[in-house]
């Protein structure tokens, strides 16, 4: 079995803004199916782990995009483990059309966590470290690996939402693609038909569960650059992002 996955998806029209192009948060649930896919295929995928109390939880993802595809365009998802360590593992990808156009490329950071004691556990404890035979080092990702999002306390309050039953994932807190798509909607829709989003990324500190209240708070840190934090229940972080933006006209 080859090390680099490879999974076919469709921007379906219901997956599409106005623009008619995907949706960022689509684009993102898609790189964590084939995550999921690549992984399990080779014996060490969330339905494998579930069965002794472990699980994959996502810590950060960047995603940088020169275009996303097009309403009804056939694309695959390619990924590849660049590297693992004791508590955390890195993953990317590459998202290119059946033509052979790059659109863009990914980064990911992942734990493993004891689901009862929700604790960062051994990664290399699952199957005599059988991760490390998948690790493939000479694969370029093109894209900035980021780093901490850095915001200061003048960040402007934006709004607060409850979160509810679809927000909630298999592992039991709010899912990493409700926070990707919660951050966008701070942006009207005028906005988004005249820019596109050239690079997101989002590092998780603290799990949220349903019923808790996140609150957003919003600072311009560039050129179409923006900062996001949100925090659950008043003041306690849960994760930070950050979003550039390309105009379109």
């Amino acid at each position: 079995m080859d090390k680099i996955g490879s999974y076919e998806f469709m921007a379906e029209p219901f997956h599409c803004d106005v623009s008619q192009r995907l949706f960022m948060g689509h684009l993102g649930n898609h790189m964590l199916n084939a995550a999921d896919f690549h992984s399990s295929a080779r014996g060490f995928g969330m339905k494998y782990l579930m069965t002794m109390n472990r699980s994959w939880v996502l810590s950060r993802l960047a995603i940088e995009m020169d275009e996303m595809p097009q309403m009804y365009t056939k694309f695959n998802v390619e990924t590849w483990v660049e590297s693992a360590m004791r508590y955390f593992t890195s993953r990317n990808f590459r998202v290119v059309g059946e033509d052979g156009r790059v659109y863009g490329y990914g980064r990911s950071i992942w734990a493993m966590i004891d689901t009862e004691s929700r604790q960062p556990t051994d990664i290399f404890a699952i199957d005599n470290g059988a991760i490390n035979d998948w690790i493939v080092k000479d694969k370029d990702c093109p894209i900035d690996k980021g780093g901490r999002v850095k915001m200061s306390e003048n960040a402007e309050f934006v709004r607060t939402i409850d979160t509810q039953y679809n927000d909630v994932d298999i592992n039991g807190h709010i899912n990493s693609v409700k926070y990707i798509e919660h951050v966008l909607d701070l942006w009207p829709l005028d906005w988004y038909k005249a820019h596109s989003i050239r690079r997101f990324e989002i590092a998780y500190v603290a799990e949220a569960h349903a019923g808790d209240q996140l609150s957003f708070y919003r600072e311009q840190t560039g050129d179409h650059e923006y900062c996001v934090r949100i925090c659950k229940d008043g003041d306690i972080e849960a994760c930070r992002s950050k979003i550039i933006f390309k105009p379109d006209y």
